[in-house]
């Protein structure tokens, strides 16, 4: 197969995947303060928790472009710094650690021990690291072991043994744990299964008496190897193991969490054992045993807890009670192991326990949680059940003990991390319409799904909104003095005057400040040590500290049109077209200079820089002219106003801005020259300090208005903002250094200003017709605002309303008790103590029946109600698998809402007693829904999709089309066995369809009317399983499969043509069949492995005035695009330029990139944009260097870069 392709797609990432796989918590700064370090597919994320905020923020994330399988934290002895060991599908370990001064992680080692991928015998699946960072253990699935040891040489740099092997055949892992044994010999254990003689018993019988070991390997430091030290049995259903704290803080050994049973085992000493708690209740299911799915150890001064987690969310505090001597040291010998209920979180991937007193917990689905704990749970009402009271022996039955689930009381939730995790579905609309389109999607599993919708903006938090006495055209904010940390006035100007507010605890008019408020303002600026400057249409106003006022009157018969200050400048423009330069005196007077400069035309906007540091003046004056220019003269003494250079623009411009800003092509800061346009276009160009040359000028729309600038801080950080029919805000990525122009989530303002006092540092002022708001913006490091709307139970589907803004939802989960079974279940139990009460379902779940199905149709309003407006519950143990809006011909094409069940359905193996389709009508403009009748079907309807004013319905093999009859149903057409195993998704353009298998790809069928037949006409190469599959054109599709694949696939043109004529089709269905498939197949066109799992693709516009793209979303939160290249060129360049970053910058964990793209399929005719946009952060040799090889400029580059993603998302 030819990797080449005649079409080329550039691949982004617009949301990165937001499931996390595993947490760890670690001093990686080498500060006192710890930070969490997370796994999300292929990204390394590190947060830090604010502990006085009560806040967790991420300040970096790394791609390690490989799977990141499992991490694990350690330190050398003595030292105050952790490190990483990351596991990952390279076949290599890896040491990083965290460079807090650079914000980078840093990679120390890398170690070849197998091959790439993910495989049974190759190790990466589990770590673990001895307690006092002497050596680690990296295990395989089955039969292989390594063991290394890490240490310190002379220089004080972590080294890496060799490894040393502890690989025993026909072994199966379960789990793998460092034993807490301080400084004797570094010892793991190992929950292992020896299946040899199962593997070799035809009978099963061997199988059935296989037994569960746990096994201490032990690494000895003078021989240096490995020796497998001891082995005992353990109950078959053992599956995780934690680490005991051992050396003198405790007794050493782990605890084995099983089925019903957690067991402290330790080489030295009888076992001990106590029973998981089990819920009590009415609708629970009192045989149902429990299992141990997450947990932590958690050390203090001289004690230690455990919490472990149950597969509902219970978090169980255990404590072993260890035999004391007379002085009350400990002796070793555990006595007790004890436990009892804590509180109820989310189901977690991780848990972990800061010092500051807070749990942080990654949650398998959903939004991750971190709370604070209000206290450890000792000294309340909840029962404590001890070993005492259950035997050793597993197979020795005992009464299960039992609790009552109850609201958190330990622990108190403080802050939210927004995860979409499982993203199931994603369609794009403008329901608001807005300039640009929104995303929304269905995510989130069980009693905690939602259904989102994203938009691109930043989070504003309003603190004021007040009405004025009338419309006022401007506002300004300034201080009384240099030294002042707030601001005193805001400065409202009016068509026929100017009003003054002082700032204080509340805001209040003043009178006696020395402006002028008779005439509207123009500017106002604190000039020098202590003075003041208005500047208005005639002339200019210096109010002194002591209220004294000079006035400098503009010459007759002409106004001032525009003005611009800083500190110690003030520029003014007449309505003649001259401009007049002042610069303050020593003695604090502002001085005129003599000459005044004509421009060409008539002076729309002026900008003067802030003064530089050391600095008596800013160099450069940016004037803006109608004639549709902006030139930049010299404020330098020896050449005041004399043109520097000009610019020339599409259309006049309407405001200039001159502010410095970090760059990631220079390191440091740079001088930018912000232009905003009356076409409603900005344009931000860089401004050389020393010859005020204008270049690198990069342009975005946004929106009809004529834009307005002004300079902001946000964050620590100077931005702009910008005001168009919205108002946007252009600032530094924290981490890329890029600039970012994102829109605010807020009303159109007329005027800005910043804003400074003692409630709000940092936030800003603006006018809004009659309103004066003030605002400030606290979140930079997402530009993706997420709504939820909560839904009851996993989405499955969803589609939208033909013309209203509403979405249809069909939600299932299965072993959910319906609502139905929960009622009766109440009515007939004789509730006792508190059994009755009804938990709720988005803390607590839902309760568990197995073969039951809870399943339900929902009316969802995004827009107006933001809200579930009608659920109707499934009965009879039926789960919705399809639902389609389909308008049916023989009805005046009125649009109904059909949607498919399974009744008694089973996943896996699959089966269903039998299917049905339900036809509802839409009410009152699609709020609530009409039954009007049902339809038996042999087997579950997977597939739904309005065809020409029918029904097409994707039935196991077949296909059928139906119409709407007055009872039922009724069939029209069937194709048998268009696919191998059963259709998932059908799409359809004219009368061409496209049919989706499970397991075998695509299949492209064409509908002759006049035959009323179907007929398969072009299917694929490769078995694919499908996720989900879009039509591009008539003659391409584009699909993501379960593997985590995207591809393009094109029918061949003659084929296209030959399906398309005229006639019976009888050419078709006579064609020699070819290799049991249809007699045509699909071309590969592109091919990618993104990593994440597609749930969805659609080809779409992001932005206004954006070209189409092909936007996928991915099980784990992802929500990626596939760019069409236009030229050549480009497709040259950013092919050069990936091969440069694949050897510059190769992957941090040690997975061959082109390798990684290329996991079941060589990569074809796509680009990783991921990678492109690592450049600007290279080192700015490497940089030069790639530049140099392309020919380019490093800003060219970057341009180029930044183009791509602007020019079509955000």
């Amino acid at each position: 197969m030819a990797t080449t392709s005649n079409m080329f797609l550039y691949s982004l990432t617009v949301q990165p995947p937001s499931a996390i796989t595993q947490a760890i918590l670690g001093q990686f700064a080498g500060t006192k303060e710890q930070q969490i370090v997370t796994a999300s597919g292929s990204r390394i994320t590190i947060y830090r928790p604010d502990a006085a905020q009560g806040k967790i923020t991420a300040i970096l994330t790394h791609d390690v472009f490989g799977i990141v399988r499992t991490m694990a934290v350690f330190r050398l002895a003595g030292s105050n710094k952790d490190y990483i060991i990351v596991g990952s599908d390279s076949g290599r370990i890896t040491i990083i650690e965290y460079v807090a001064a650079q914000n980078k992680f840093n990679r120390l080692h890398l170690e070849t021990f197998g091959k790439s991928g993910i495989r049974r015998v190759i190790p990466g699946q589990y770590l673990a690291v001895d307690p006092k960072g002497r050596a680690c253990m990296i295990a395989s699935v089955e039969k292989n072991k390594l063991v290394y040891v890490l240490n310190r040489n002379a220089q004080a740099e972590l080294t890496i043994s060799s490894p040393l092997e502890a690989h025993r055949p026909h072994t199966l892992v379960f789990s793998v744990v460092a034993l807490d044994v301080g400084y004797e010999n570094p010892t793991f254990a190992a929950l292992e299964v020896e299946y040899e003689e199962a593997d070799q018993d035809p009978t099963g019988q061997a199988f059935e008496q296989i037994g569960k070991s746990l096994v201490y390997y032990e690494l000895d430091l003078g021989l240096n190897h490995v020796i497998r030290k001891w082995s005992d049995d353990v109950e078959r259903t053992a599956a995780i193991l934690f680490q005991v704290p051992g050396g003198a803080d405790g007794p050493s050994g782990v605890l084995v969490c099983g089925d019903d049973n957690i067991t402290y085992r330790h080489s030295s000493q009888d076992p001990l054992r106590v029973a998981i708690p089990r819920r009590q209740g009415a609708t629970q299911d009192p045989q149902r045993k429990r299992h141990i799915v997450a947990g932590v150890m958690h050390k203090m001064r001289g004690a230690f807890f455990f919490l472990l987690q149950s597969e509902d969310g219970d978090l169980f505090k255990v404590t072993l009670e260890i035999a004391e001597d007379a002085d009350g040291q400990m002796v070793g010998d555990v006595k007790l192991l004890k436990i009892k209920y804590f509180d109820t979180v989310p189901v977690a991937s991780s848990l972990c326990i800061l010092k500051s007193g807070f749990l942080f917990v990654a949650s398998e689905t959903g939004n991750h949680h971190f709370y604070q704990f209000e206290k450890l749970g000792d000294d309340d009402e909840e029962a404590e059940f001890s070993s005492d009271l259950f035997p050793v022996d597993p197979t020795e039955p005992f009464t299960p003990v039992f609790f009552h689930a109850r609201p958190a009381e330990n622990v108190n939730l403080v802050e939210v991390i927004e995860s979409m995790n499982p993203l199931m579905g994603c369609k794009v609309a403008n329901l608001t319409e807005d300039d640009a389109p929104q995303i929304y999607t269905i995510c989130g599993a069980g009693a905690r799904s939602t259904f989102r919708t994203l938009r691109n903006g930043l989070e504003v938090s309003e603190i004021v909104e007040s009405e004025l006495p009338g419309v006022p055209s401007a506002v300004w904010t300034t201080k009384l003095t240099r030294n002042d940390e707030y601001d005193a006035y805001i400065v409202l100007s009016f068509t026929n005057g100017t009003l003054v507010l002082s700032i204080g605890e509340t805001v209040e008019e003043v009178t006696e400040t020395g402006f002028l408020s008779s005439a509207p303002t123009l500017a106002v600026q604190q000039l020098g040590e202590d003075g003041l400057i208005q500047v208005h249409p005639k002339g200019i106003r210096h109010i002194r500290a002591d209220r004294r006022v000079n006035e400098w009157p503009a010459p007759q018969h002409r106004s001032i049109v525009a003005a611009t200050t800083n500190e110690r400048q003030v520029a003014v423009a007449l309505s003649s077209g001259e401009i007049v330069y002042f610069e303050m005196d020593t003695d604090g007077s502002l001085a005129e200079y003599d000459e005044k400069r004509e421009m060409s035309g008539t002076v729309t906007c002026l900008s003067l820089g802030e003064v530089p540091e050391g600095r008596v003046r800013s160099p450069f004056l940016a004037v803006g002219c109608d004639d549709s220019t902006v030139r930049i003269l010299s404020l330098d003494p020896d050449s005041t106003l004399e043109s520097k250079s000009v610019q020339a623009l599409t259309s006049a411009p309407s405001a200039l801005c001159i502010m410095a800003m970090a760059d990631s092509s220079s390191g440091g800061l740079t001088c930018y020259l912000h232009i905003g346009l009356y076409s409603g276009v900005y344009l931000r160009t860089v401004l050389d300090e020393i010859t005020g040359e204008l270049s690198d000028t990069r342009t975005r729309f946004l929106g009809p208005k004529p834009a307005k600038l002004f300079r902001v801080s946000v964050k620590g950080q100077t931005a702009v903002l910008a005001l168009s029919s919205k108002p946007w805000l252009g600032y530094t990525d924290a981490q890329t250094k890029a600039f970012m122009l994102t829109p605010l989530n807020y009303v159109g303002l007329e005027w800005g200003w910043n804003f400074s006092s003692e409630q709000c540092a940092e936030g800003m002022v603006g006018i809004q017709e009659q309103s004066l708001r003030i605002f400030s913006i606290e979140k930079l490091n997402t530009n993706l605002l997420q709504e939820s709307i909560s839904l009851p139970y996993t989405p499955r589907n969803f589609v939208r309303h033909p013309d209203q803004p509403l979405f249809y939802v069909t939600s299932a989960d299965n072993g959910v008790l319906s609502p139905a079974t929960q009622s009766r279940l109440l009515e007939d139990s004789a509730a006792v103590n508190g059994d009755a009460t009804v938990l709720p379902a988005d803390e607590f779940g839902y309760p568990r029946g197995n073969g039951h199905w809870a399943s339900c149709i929902q009316v969802v309003d995004p827009v107006a109600a933001k809200a579930v407006l009608q659920r109707i519950d499934l009965e009879g143990n039926e789960t919705a698998v399809s639902l389609a809006a389909v308008s049916f011909s023989s009805q005046d094409d009125e649009t109904f809402l059909v949607v498919g069940t399974a009744k008694d359905f089973v996943v896996s193996p699959r089966s269903a007693t039998c299917g049905f389709i339900y036809v509802y009508r839409f009410q009152e403009d699609g709020k609530e829904l009409e039954f009007i009748h049902k339809t038996r079907m042999d087997e579950p309807p997977h597939a739904l999709l309005g065809f020409q004013g029918r029904l097409l319905v994707g039935i196991g093999r077949n296909l059928r089309i139906y119409d709407l009859g007055m009872k039922q149903l009724l069939r029209k057409s069937q194709a048998a066995d268009v696919v191998k195993t059963f259709i998932i998704d059908l799409q359809t353009q004219g009368s061409r369809i496209v049919v989706s298998d499970v397991a075998h790809g695509v299949t492209l069928v064409v509908y002759k009317f006049q035959e009323n037949r179907l007929i398969p006409f072009v299917d694929d190469t490769t078995h694919r399983w499908m996720t989900c599959a879009t039509m591009v054109d008539y003659e391409t599709v584009a699909g993501g499969d379960k593997f985590g694949n995207l591809w393009l696939l094109r029918c061949p043109a003659k084929v296209s043509e030959e399906a398309d004529e005229d006639g019976s089709g009888a050419h078709l269905v006579h064609e020699r069949q070819y290799l049991q498939g249809t007699s045509n197949r699909l071309e590969v066109m592109c091919h990618y492995y993104p990593q994440d799992l597609p749930t969805s693709i659609q080809k779409t516009a992001l932005v206004a005035g954006g070209r189409d793209i092909l936007l996928w979303t991915g099980l784990q939160g992802t929500v990626g695009l596939l760019v069409p290249f236009v030229g050549r060129d480009d497709v040259d360049f950013f092919q050069t330029l990936e091969q440069h970053l694949r050897t510059e910058d190769p992957p941090l964990a040690g997975r061959d990139h082109l390798a990684y793209r290329s996991y079941y399929m060589p990569v074809k005719g796509v680009i990783d944009g991921d990678l492109c946009e690592r450049y600007p952060l290279l080192p700015a040799d490497k940089k030069q260097m790639i530049a140099g090889e392309l020919d380019r400029s490093v800003r060219e580059i970057e341009r180029k870069i930044s183009d791509m993603r602007t020019r079509v998302a955000y």
